[in-house]
């Protein structure tokens, strides 16, 4: 692990795997960043894994805003000292993305937009609301399905990073296309979820909304949605993809909102086609 300090606050880094650089920003806000980690992309890129400020042993800033990760991102990447990298952002690790590509086009080699939207507004949320009250009826023979949606409206309030987790680990299996089928595979990496309250239940700032920007993002693009994501699913994947000049669009079939972990391999293929051709 290394860090650099920002403003004061220290953010810590992990570096792993060989090849072009490939910055890696998970979502949340809040999530541990070790959720995001992908072997099979370790093989092909040299993986820079931000600990954004407010999760692990990374510092806690005076306030968290988009502005607060995109100015993060932008000091770890100009202390990497590399004229041009690559940069992956899942969820909201993705709006991060976004801004910092609108921001700092001359620096990125190449972009992922991994299970993400270009808006977060009442649409948005109203949308992935809908499918997650939806989600028992459609596991009617899982009785753990019945909490689903408690636990994750709970989670949006907790106090406490270990209340925050437990919630989020208990609402998780809509994350998921079929949590249920496979639920032996997954189970360690449930367990090793790990949410930070103060930034994932942080007051929300204006809502996300880069539409009437995309038009600007210059990098090579690879868009990535998985069918059944509840919350950033193809709706707004085709939003990104239509947007960005040149964008591709990777829709996974049987994944929800953790391709990288459901099929890893398809995932990998998506980001390896448009990323490798570029370096």
């Amino acid at each position: 692990m290394s860090s650099i300090s920002v403003d004061g606050v220290r953010m810590n880094y992990h570096v792993t795997g060989d090849g072009p650089t490939l910055v890696a920003h998970p979502g949340g806000p809040g999530f541990d960043y070790a959720y995001l980690r992908s072997p099979e992309l370790e093989k092909r890129f040299t993986v820079v894994y931000p600990e954004p400020v407010g999760t692990g042993s990374s510092g806690r800033p005076a306030a968290y805003s988009l502005d607060t990760y995109v100015h993060c991102l932008a000091a770890l990447i100009d202390h990497l000292g590399e004229p041009k990298v690559h940069l992956l952002g899942h969820s909201h690790g993705g709006f991060v993305a976004q801004r910092y590509a609108l921001d700092h086009p001359d620096r990125l080699a190449g972009l992922v937009l991994s299970h993400t939207s270009p808006v977060a507004g009442p649409d948005w949320w109203a949308a992935a609301m809908a499918a997650l009250n939806a989600y028992p009826d459609v596991y009617p023979e899982q009785p753990e399905a019945a909490g689903v949606p408690a636990a994750f409206q709970s989670a949006l309030g907790a106090a406490g990073d270990e209340q925050v987790t437990a919630l989020l680990r208990e609402a998780l299996p809509v994350y998921f296309a079929d949590f249920w089928a496979r639920q032996t595979e997954f189970a360690d990496f449930l367990a090793s979820v790990r949410i930070f309250a103060e930034p994932a239940t942080a007051p929300g700032a204006e809502p996300f909304d880069v539409r009437g920007r995309l038009g600007e993002i210059t990098a090579p693009t690879v868009v990535i949605a998985g069918r059944r994501d509840f919350i950033c699913g193809p709706r707004w994947s085709v939003m990104l993809r239509d947007g960005i000049p040149g964008a591709r669009l990777t829709v996974l079939e049987h994944s929800g909102h953790f391709g990288h972990v459901e099929q890893p391999a398809q995932f990998t293929r998506a980001v390896t086609d448009v990323l490798l051709s570029q370096s």
